[in-house]
């Protein structure tokens, strides 16, 4: 009996993929600009990715390393070498608001507060979405295209996939702009940039952090609820700005 073979069409690499569809939206924008302008938003998804999948596990208090956690408690996550994302920048809220005329000043905002949660960023990422030469339909466009893919999440990060759409990016970018590569946000800084800002705090936050949900489940052992007199440990966190629905 003759063996009938199959041609199976090879899947396109993601990253080409996701490139030819950024690159659509670009339109008229030189190269130059228009890399900061993906490659922020990009880094955006990514660390969104990330915090949300670590919001989900201390929300639902999943095991004993995380029974009593406060998922909008920014130490939580440093614990864990995550970025914290306030919710005015994550990445669900600015989709909800990426058909808006404002995306713009939203996404100018988002990197402000990440950046003001996460100082090791603090100056860093890119605000320059609320420009007048950006087309505010195209970055819309833009998030909803990127919302597509996971970035930050365990699976995409055991695939290399931020790797992988970092370095081809970049690669084409650098073609369009006739000249080497950028530095901004290679793999190797984003590596650089998550290890500073957590490696040297998670070990010595994870206890401190045992004993503020001890003091908030009912204070020292053998003892009743913290009276008025005792203060909170929680007290000591800085304010997030309030979230508020994306009114259509």
């Amino acid at each position: 009996m003759a063996r009938t073979a199959k041609k199976t069409k090879e899947q396109e690499p993601l990253e080409k993929t996701l490139w030819k569809s950024a690159d659509k939206l670009r339109k008229n924008m030189d190269a130059a600009e228009y890399k900061h302008v993906v490659l922020g938003l990009i880094f955006l998804k990514y660390i969104s990715d990330a915090f949300e999948e670590l919001h989900t596990k201390l929300a639902a208090g999943e095991g004993e390393e995380y029974k009593e956690a406060d998922p909008e408690d920014a130490d939580e996550y440093r614990a864990e070498n995550v970025f914290f994302v306030p919710s005015n920048a994550r990445w669900s809220y600015l989709q909800a608001c990426a058909k808006l005329p404002e995306i713009g000043k939203d996404v100018d905002e988002a990197m402000e507060t990440i950046e003001k949660e996460n100082p090791t960023l603090k100056g860093v990422l890119p605000k320059q979405y609320a420009r007048q030469n950006l087309d505010k339909a195209s970055l819309g466009a833009l998030i909803d295209l990127i919302a597509t893919v996971g970035l930050g999440d365990a699976r995409a990060q055991a695939q290399d996939v931020p790797g992988r759409v970092y370095e081809y990016f970049l690669g084409k970018f650098a073609a369009a702009e006739g000249k080497k590569g950028s530095q901004f946000y290679t793999p190797a800084n984003r590596q650089t940039a998550g290890q500073h800002a957590g490696a040297l705090q998670g070990s010595s936050l994870r206890p401190l952090l045992r004993f503020r949900r001890h003091i908030r489940a009912g204070g020292e052992a053998g003892r009743g609820p913290p009276g008025p007199h005792r203060r909170s440990l929680s007290t000591d966190r800085s304010p997030t700005r309030p979230f508020t629905a994306c009114a259509a």
